[in-house]
């Protein structure tokens, strides 16, 4: 049976400041293993959960934070719509607030957006246990766009979500998928100029000497652009991409330290040694390395992006590239004001916050 849990979760936080205790939220633990390890209470959001506005012709969807992300994904699917931003599952139970707290989008990303991209409002409380609405329910309000937005990879550091509004889109009538040989170099490069061009990209993707794009949309306009590229079809592998956006792939199979490099997309292979599998059209780089983190994330940083220990790591290995100064007090200032006793997640995301 369906419930709104809010009042007696404002409560649970009133009562975790007065007892200067701290709180570890989750949903269905299937991205437990993202980010720093945390201690406190278990907060548990499954039972918070359920459809709480759909709007097919408005392409938005409101859904309460427990609710799991497969009943959200089939009741879309029964209009032929999707979540716009290709959440990764890693494993069942995954909840709607999870996909949100963890920022994480799968291989439709660069092209459809991000999850911050998708948050049109969200409903949360506070450290001070108050419960608070931002943003709106349609996509044409965009008054308090931004607050929405901090919550998408926040981790749950800056409070706990209720309640998210998504806007979604249709699926395309077709997909297909075309697979090249060649060298990690020589992807970047083509992944670079394909961008430039009117193609009807969704994904791109390259591991052990192959390149993978993905086509969506009409049948005639995705049969013109496989045309132009000219490759092989392959209609047999239809989970492809799935496996990609779950880690069900073989690659992600290791159970060695996971890295994860998000980088301008042009940049050139980096000087890492380890097996690589390239995503998001060059952006995001899985790697599997037996160097130091202190030159996996040097050189990261070298060309402007950051290196993210993703699964796998020591305790000892901070999860998250250091922040800039700067940017670490900015951190800091936020979770003040939302959380100024540091009750939710403590230390999920860096040292303090």
């Amino acid at each position: 049976m369906q419930q709104d849990l809010t009042d007696a979760w404002c409560e649970q936080v009133k009562q975790a400041a007065t007892d200067n205790s701290t709180l570890r939220i989750h949903g269905g633990n299937s991205k437990a293993f993202y980010g720093n390890p945390v201690s406190g209470e278990n907060l548990d959001t499954r039972e918070h959960y359920g459809i709480l506005e759909y709007e097919p012709s408005e392409l938005v969807i409101r859904a309460r934070s427990g609710t799991p992300l497969a009943d959200i994904e089939a009741l879309l699917a029964e209009q032929r719509q999707m979540l716009t931003f290709d959440p990764p599952h890693f494993a069942t139970g995954g909840t709607l607030g999870g996909a949100v707290a963890s920022g994480l989008s799968g291989p439709r990303r660069p092209f459809a957006g991000a999850v911050r991209d998708a948050v049109l409002g969200v409903g949360l409380i506070n450290g001070r246990g108050e419960a608070l609405n931002f943003g709106g329910q349609v996509m044409k309000n965009v008054a308090g766009y931004d607050l929405p937005r901090l919550m998408a990879g926040a981790q749950g550091t800056l409070g706990l979500l209720t309640d998210v509004s998504l806007k979604v889109l249709p699926v395309p009538e077709t997909d297909y998928t075309l697979k090249q040989v060649c060298s990690q170099q020589e992807a970047i490069l083509r992944f670079a100029e394909w961008m430039m061009k009117p193609l009807p990209l969704s994904a791109a993707c390259w591991h052990d000497e192959h390149l993978y794009l993905r086509l969506s949309g009409s049948e005639s306009g995705v049969r013109h652009a496989q045309h132009q590229l000219g490759d092989t079809i392959l209609e047999h592998e239809t989970d492809w991409w799935q496996d990609i956006c779950d880690h069900r792939h073989a690659f992600f199979q290791d159970s060695k330290p996971l890295w994860r490099l998000s980088v301008p997309p042009a940049t050139p292979p980096l000087s890492i040694a380890g097996d690589w599998l390239i995503d998001w059209a060059g952006g995001q780089r899985w790697l599997y390395s037996t160097e130091s983190a202190t030159h996996i994330r040097h050189v990261a940083a070298s060309v402007g992006g950051y290196a993210t220990l993703f699964r796998n790591g020591s305790d000892d290995e901070a999860a998250f590239h250091p922040l800039p100064t700067a940017l670490y007090k900015l951190q800091q200032r936020l979770k003040q004001a939302f959380d100024p006793d540091g009750i939710f997640n403590p230390n999920r995301l860096y040292p303090g916050i």
